[in-house]
């Protein structure tokens, strides 16, 4: 067969693949997804990627290094289905933590897993690139640890200044401020000494709703409290249910304020 009759016949087999319910998929993980599963999600519609940031990093005795990517994985997952028209980038897991020499903040902690702030600002103004060269329309930065934030609005700035009529950049602030989550807590009667800030009762009921088999309680009693235990609050009184009632505080926060930005 001659080169360009080849060439027709694996471009119309392509396209028969393409508009193949078979190779349809109803993820919205990019992770998960074909490159022409992302093409063809886009070309449908799906315009606005979600980039999601994490962390690895002490949470005290009780719960799991990843807690974070856990979190804002499943977060991120919930806010593109309910926007109806995005996709999910891979959680990005190196985030700055604190100073190497002399160490400070989780990076105290053994197995703290932390990158220099103008590093991640890098990582994070190159995924976006790459999702506006895949012909995304909105790129929405959403951090679950307070170490990405700055470097975030720097980039979301830098690239809305570049893109300007071309790609939006939503920096979702929303996500990340407490306050709202704070007052849920105090109507149920909590106070700010039992909620805590790092490890506390947020952070843990929002694991235990995701992934419980990332906590284990008992250790809180168990740990040989010779230094600090890097928690803190009370995260004995998490629940799940709690858990799923804060997350999706922050859930509705991010959507609203990714749809009043598009």
């Amino acid at each position: 067969m001659p080169f360009l009759s080849r060439l027709a016949a694996s471009a119309a087999f392509a396209a028969l693949l393409l508009a193949s319910p078979a190779n349809a998929t109803d993820t919205v993980e990019m992770t998960d997804m074909t490159w022409p599963e992302v093409r063809g999600a886009i070309e449908r519609g799906a315009t606005t990627a979600i980039v999601p940031s994490g962390g690895i990093e002490q949470n005290g005795p009780h719960m799991v290094l990843g807690k974070h990517d856990y979190i804002v994985r499943t977060n991120a997952t919930q806010i593109a289905r309910a926007l109806g028209n995005a996709l999910v980038a891979p959680v990005i897991s190196y985030v700055p933590e604190g100073d190497y020499a002399p160490p400070t903040g989780n990076m105290l902690y053994p197995g703290t897993l932390g990158v220099p702030e103008p590093v991640f600002a890098s990582v994070l103004e190159g995924i976006a690139r790459s999702l506006k060269n895949s012909g995304f329309k909105t790129i929405a930065l959403i951090g679950d640890h307070g170490g990405q934030q700055a470097a975030q609005a720097l980039v979301a700035a830098k690239l809305n200044r570049e893109w300007a009529g071309q790609v939006k950049v939503i920096n979702v602030t929303d996500y990340y401020i407490d306050e709202a989550q704070m007052t849920f807590l105090r109507g149920k009667g909590e106070t700010d000494a039992s909620i805590g800030v790092h490890a506390g009762l947020i952070d843990t009921a929002e694991l235990m709703s995701v992934r419980p088999e990332g906590i284990d309680l008992s250790k809180l009693k168990s740990y040989a409290r010779k230094e600090a235990p890097g928690h803190s609050g009370d995260p004995a009184r998490a629940t799940p249910e709690l858990g799923n009632a804060l997350r999706d505080i922050r859930i509705n926060a991010a959507i609203k304020q990714i749809k009043a930005a598009q």
